[in-house]
């Protein structure tokens, strides 16, 4: 390894950025004989090891003093673009977050070897020592390179045959041709038949596309409109303005994913770069090193694609925008959509926020001329919106024991019966979200957390969905012994499950959770057996209503439509209407009408009040005026403080030298600091501070103000999550 040396009077110093929590790069001596270029991907030592890092910099050598390692070569790998490193350094500015945080995602791609050369099997002329029938029609079907699975299949022989014919010398190895992974796509390809509202919409983001400058547009599209039909012909705008454009599109869900990669390879005859969990490492670093060569040029995925080496991106896409899944709460904390668009700023190019319940936040810059607002009002073809009802509980209550009421399940057998689907809906996973102790009144809770912890009786144990955690469910309550004394308390999917099971016997039904469907193919294959009419009765959480489109599905559940809004936040009542407005549109979406029926306890509740009137305006017109009298987003700015540690008495003592070293600043409020509603998180105690700034304050700068003056002790971590969508 290189060691330290003192800086040469002629060399540069290479300013090199490290994928790890580090307040700024390094220093390090440009090698000689190596001409170094700012976005160069290097190995440097780090104490004793050698690590990955940027160039982000250069400066003199001369005067300087210190004693300073040497890079020790550039690596075989695509730099990362200069817009590309620019954004990785103004993501990390706007996070309040060291900016090798951001880099590490950027970065991730290349953690995985590359895919291993395919090597094929060919027939070399050799005749076996036995030419027997079997391999006779193995050297036949060899006759040109060829797998080995597909040889199998082709000869119909066991494995043995093939080795045998691969020792005789009658068999042997080939590489592969060169695979090309990420066809082009075909961009004069015609797309579908557009009504005179897409159309419209289509050429209006065609045109913004084509001025090849930075821009925003809303597409505003009520659920089964047609948006992905609209931005498919901006992407083919795009695409055939510049051969060397790229194309991002973002989804919320890996769930959504394949359905938008069948849209996009019908339109283009090419199968987008997929780029989320579910890719195999092997296949991320190939898509990583294709979208830094330009290669790929159409690419979806999740939040992270945004941190791709993008060599010439031209058009992001942001479907369901107002969706809480482009908001990553832990590590690198950040808001895709926020992102989203400050990326197209950096690389100048067009943004498009596609949903049909757009956030308060895109509506209120759409109104103020800040966004092109582009609206779809009607569904595609002759499906109509589904008419929703609200279920008044205190009217209309459940049996005791049940949680389905008497008109919800007429409506259900009425359905049925026509032949057509159910969807239940509950955005709560498992049977029951609270487990406790008939004899002593304990409540089972996650070792060293606040969080409850959830049945599950499909796997009969007990599990933390914050940290994890999992349990068998004891026959004794640990606290007091008590034998049998555990109940299930309120309903899951499971429960509800149930229920529909035992209300009708012959009802084919399925659950659509995160627990039951746990990758990519799985959720396909459900979503795929729903929309060919192979279940009667779905009962789900939010995964279902997310752009899914089941034509036998007719009639919508909403089983606990308050749910979302108890012990609200800031953006509890927004949260709800979109949700509760995106499941009610998973009805009636082809030719047959659709209803949603939405049982409430709190039927006059303006959120409830404006899903059953179908009259967004109204509610956002109501919202939109109680966060402008408290000067919350869109009309101020939030961010959090969140300190936690292991020690109370540490945390405590930090807390409150935190509190006291806030700057005074015009325009800012600080709260806190607070227990957090969980107090405690995988043994860690958790305190929060809220900070409520005017919009004219540089809030960025106020958080990294008050957290450099006070340095917590080692046991202490301080997190700062700029405008919060979490409260817990």
């Amino acid at each position: 390894m290189t060691g330290p040396v003192e800086s040469p009077a002629a060399a540069r110093i290479a300013q090199v950025l490290l994928p790890m929590p580090l307040p700024e790069a390094f220093d390090y001596i440009e090698p000689a004989g190596v001409a170094l270029s700012i976005g160069d991907l290097v190995a440097v030592p780090l104490g004793p090891r050698v690590v990955r890092g940027v160039v982000v910099g250069f400066r003199p050598a001369q005067g300087g003093n210190r004693a300073l390692k040497t890079v020790i070569e550039r690596l075989d790998e695509p730099p990362l673009p200069p817009r590309t490193l620019e954004f990785i350094l103004w993501a990390a500015r706007y996070a309040v977050d060291a900016p090798g945080q951001p880099l590490a995602m950027a970065l991730r791609g290349l953690r995985a070897p590359r895919p291993k050369p395919e090597r094929h099997l060919v027939a070399t002329g050799k005749t076996p020592a036995r030419p027997t029938p079997a391999r006779q029609r193995v050297l036949a079907a060899a006759a040109q390179p060829i797998r080995r699975p597909d040889l199998a299949r082709a000869a119909a022989v066991s494995s043995g045959v093939i080795k045998t014919l691969l020792a005789d010398g009658a068999l042997e190895w080939a590489p592969a041709e060169a695979a090309h992974p990420f066809e082009p796509p075909d961009v004069v390809r015609p797309g579908a038949t557009l009504n005179p509202s897409q159309a419209a919409a289509a050429a209006a983001l065609k045109a913004m596309v084509a001025d090849g400058r930075f821009a925003t547009a809303l597409l505003d599209g009520v659920t089964g409109s047609g948006k992905t039909e609209v931005y498919l012909e901006a992407a083919a705008g795009a695409l055939a303005l510049d051969q060397r454009a790229q194309v991002l599109v973002l989804l919320p869900e890996i769930a959504l994913t394949q359905a938008v990669i069948d849209r996009f390879a019908t339109r283009f005859g090419a199968v987008p770069a997929q780029w989320h969990s579910g890719v195999a490492p092997p296949r991320r670093r190939q898509t990583w090193e294709a979208v830094a060569s330009g290669e790929a040029r159409i690419v979806i995925g999740a939040r992270s694609a945004l941190f791709l080496p993008f060599a010439h991106l031209k058009l992001i896409v942001v479907d369901e925008e107002h969706d809480g899944s482009y908001k990553q709460e832990d590590g690198f904390i950040y808001q895709a959509r926020d992102l989203a668009v400050a990326r197209a700023k950096i690389e100048d190019c067009a943004v498009i926020l596609a949903s049909a319940t757009p956030s308060l936040e895109t509506l209120w810059n759409a109104a103020a001329g800040r966004y092109q607002w582009l609206r779809l009002a009607d569904r595609h073809g002759a499906a109509r919106l589904p008419a929703i009802s609200l279920i008044d509980l205190r009217q209309s209550p459940p049996a005791p024991g049940r949680w389905l009421s008497p008109a919800l399940v007429a409506a259900m057998s009425e359905t049925l019966a026509r032949g057509e689907q159910c969807l239940l809906f509950l955005n709560r996973r498992g049977y029951a979200p609270l487990v406790l102790c008939r004899a002593c009144g304990e409540r089972m809770k996650a070792p060293d957390s606040d969080s409850w912890l959830v049945e599950h009786r499909y796997s009969g144990r007990l599990i933390c969905h914050l940290t994890g955690f999992s349990m068998a469910k004891p026959d004794r309550c640990p606290a007091c012994g008590a034998k049998d004394a555990l109940v299930s308390i309120g309903p899951g999917v499971e429960r509800v499950e149930e229920e529909a099971r035992s209300l009708f016997p012959d009802a084919r039904v399925a659950v659509f959770s995160s627990d039951t469907i746990t990758d990519a193919a799985g959720a396909r294959a459900l979503i795929e057996a729903m929309a060919a009419g192979e279940f009667d009765i779905m009962v789900a959480t939010q995964a279902a209503a997310k752009g899914h489109n089941f034509p036998g599905l007719t009639l919508v559940g909403v089983v606990d439509a308050d749910l979302g809004l108890r012990g609200g936040d800031l953006r509890a009542a927004e949260r709800t209407y979109q949700l509760l407005t995106q499941v009610s549109g998973r009805a009636g979406r082809r030719d047959q009408p659709g209803r949603a029926l939405i049982q409430t306890w709190a039927p006059d509740h303006p959120v409830m009040q404006a899903i059953a009137a179908g009259d967004r305006e109204a509610f956002t017109a109501v919202e939109l005026a109680e966060r402008q009298a408290s000067g919350l987003p869109p009309f101020g700015r939030l961010a959090a403080v969140i300190v936690s540690g292991a020690d109370p008495g540490a945390l405590e003592a930090f807390a409150r030298d935190l509190a006291a070293a806030s700057p005074n600043a015009d325009g800012v409020s600080v709260f806190g600091p607070a227990d957090a509603p969980l107090a405690m998180v995988r043994g860690r105690q958790r305190k929060r501070f809220l900070v409520r700034a005017d919009r004219t304050v540089d809030l960025q700068a106020f958080l990294a103000a008050w957290r450099a003056r006070v340095r917590p002790p080692g046991s202490v971590h301080v997190a700062i999550d700029v405008d919060p969508y979490s409260f817990l």
